[in-house]
């Protein structure tokens, strides 16, 4: 009876222990993830790159499990990578037309989520010594087009936001004259500026908006950012510096919006993450930055001090 009853306990303990060991192995092969758990890649576009920034690291803080790699290239280069599996999100200053996504749908099966995150904007910025700070559009149009001799320079050598902005925005789809250079990234762009003061330059706003970030100070202290005339303003003859407020009330006529394009047809990390992005605290971190946030409004009310 006493060897029975011992034999009976071994195998018990064979099958709880198989049992949970194949557990084990299952949570490890496991790569499902949840709003809050997970890893993804996602790509954003480089003159984004100080504020996305910021989301991750915050976001990191509150969700220790959850794992973002992020790639920051043109915007061009976003979109070949949203065509990729292994791409799950990317953040640029378009969305997609309908046809593009039919086209995602016939390919996934499904349609991409894609929306408004916040509004940014092409700063253009001069040297502390150039003469001229202050630009029409029209100005803008004929030094772009090459028809004025000032060197203008693009934060990137690939098709970038910031130009594909400014040649629809602006030139409206002509081509860019030969005085127009480009350089690596928008910080090579800022550095260009500080040295010379025979060119101008187009970076994005979260670059060198935040006058509370020490390294954006510092690129404050070297460049000055020019004011464009108003194309909204019913007053003529009023220019603006780009802000967070000319952003809001229309007044930089350079604006342009962040949007997030994501490719899930169930709730895994990519959703969390456009949802933190979309909720207060990610659209306190595009206020805290100097954008303009687009899923909340912030209401600035005024207070007065009565004196005895």
């Amino acid at each position: 009876m006493r060897t029975g009853f011992c034999v009976r306990e071994m195998l018990l303990f064979f099958v709880l222990a198989t049992a949970i060991a194949c557990g084990d192995a299952s949570k490890k092969n496991d790569t499902r993830d949840t709003p809050e758990t997970g890893n993804i890649n996602i790509s954003v576009d480089e003159s984004f790159k100080p504020v996305i920034e910021e989301q991750i690291r915050v976001h990191k803080a509150s969700f220790p499990k959850a794992n973002i790699q992020v790639s920051y290239k043109s915007e061009a280069a976003c979109f070949r990578d949203l065509q990729k599996d292994s791409t799950r999100m990317i953040i640029v200053a378009k969305g997609l037309t309908e046809k593009e996504a039919e086209s995602y749908k016939s390919a996934l099966s499904y349609k991409p989520q894609y929306g408004i995150l916040a509004y940014d904007a092409v700063a253009v910025i001069v040297n502390n010594e150039a003469k001229d700070s202050i630009f029409t559009i029209e100005k803008l149009r004929d030094i772009l087009g090459g028809r004025n001799s000032i060197i203008a320079v693009m934060d990137g050598k690939s098709a970038t936001s910031t130009v594909r902005f400014l040649q629809d925005s602006i030139l409206k789809g002509a081509a860019f004259g030969s005085n127009v250079a480009a350089v690596n990234n928008s910080s090579e762009v800022i550095d260009l500026v500080s040295k010379r003061a025979d060119v101008i330059g187009f970076v994005g706003l979260s670059w060198i908006g935040d006058s509370y970030d020490p390294v954006q100070r510092a690129y404050l202290k070297k460049i000055r950012l020019a004011r464009v005339a108003c194309t909204a303003c019913l007053e003529k003859g009023l220019f603006a510096k780009p802000s967070q407020a000319t952003i809001t009330y229309g007044e930089y006529p350079l604006a342009r919006p962040l949007y997030y394009i994501l490719k899930e047809n169930a709730a895994g990390l990519g959703t969390g993450f456009m949802n933190f992005m979309s909720l207060e605290r990610g659209q306190l971190i595009f206020r805290r930055a100097f954008l303009a946030p687009a899923k909340m409004a912030f209401h600035k009310r005024n207070g007065s001090i009565k004196e005895e």
